[in-house]
């Protein structure tokens, strides 16, 4: 990363006047835009969902009849201090996706899985960029290995990464389980990072993958 970090630059502003928890609610919209990854009705999982702006986009985007779900090791204030809206759709839960009982958590709020799994987990930042690199792909090993689990066929995939040796392997190891799979960097990102977005869409099941890679290859 280089130049200034700026924290209050001009989304931070439009995220308060807009009642986001965070600038990182305009990634989320930004994705949406292009890739329709949350649909009215939809089930959406939110792995580190903590302070909650992915929350709010996603429970506005599936609706009543929707179900949003998110877990992080930190607790979410209600969302519905916003001023946004009373999120009844959504539940915040505390947990680490590590531990099985987690995963079990979430079974059973969904026991049909999920349409859409997200994630914009981070590593606490070092500023050293192979460790910084490392941290974050472990975090989308996880993520990836709980929507190999939780994930509909058909089902989208997001993941927050840090470019290296272990995202590009990462991509390598993704491709097979989707038909589409794209590197995303987005303009609401910060001028000062290098993240960028995985964005897997229509998921393959592992009862029909070997089917579909053979259709789409």
């Amino acid at each position: 990363m280089s130049g200034k970090y700026n924290r209050k630059d001009h989304l931070y502003t439009k995220a308060k006047e807009e009642g986001f928890r965070g600038r990182a609610s305009y990634k989320l919209l930004e994705l949406q835009k292009k890739y329709r990854i949350l649909r009215r009705g939809g089930r959406v999982l939110d792995l580190g969902c903590f302070p909650g702006g992915w929350l709010q986009v996603a429970g506005e985007k599936v609706g009543p009849q929707g179900l949003v779900v998110g877990i992080d090791l930190k607790a979410i204030e209600d969302l519905s201090n916003a001023g946004r809206g009373d999120y009844q759709n959504v539940v915040a839960l505390v947990g680490d996706m590590r531990d099985e009982c987690s995963l079990q958590r979430l079974r059973e709020l969904s026991p049909d899985g999920f349409d859409t799994v997200l994630s914009d987990m981070s590593p606490a930042l070092s500023g050293i960029r192979f460790r910084d690199a490392f941290l974050s792909a472990e975090l989308v090993g996880i993520a990836f290995s709980t929507a190999q689990q939780l994930l509909k066929n058909g089902g989208s995939f997001v993941a927050k990464i840090f470019p290296g040796e272990e995202a590009d392997e990462l991509f390598q190891e993704m491709k097979g389980w989707f038909v589409r799979l794209e590197r995303v960097e987005l303009g609401s990102t910060r001028k000062t990072s290098s993240e960028f977005y995985l964005v897997g869409t229509s998921f393959i099941r592992p009862n029909t993958q070997g089917e579909e890679i053979s259709r789409i290859g």
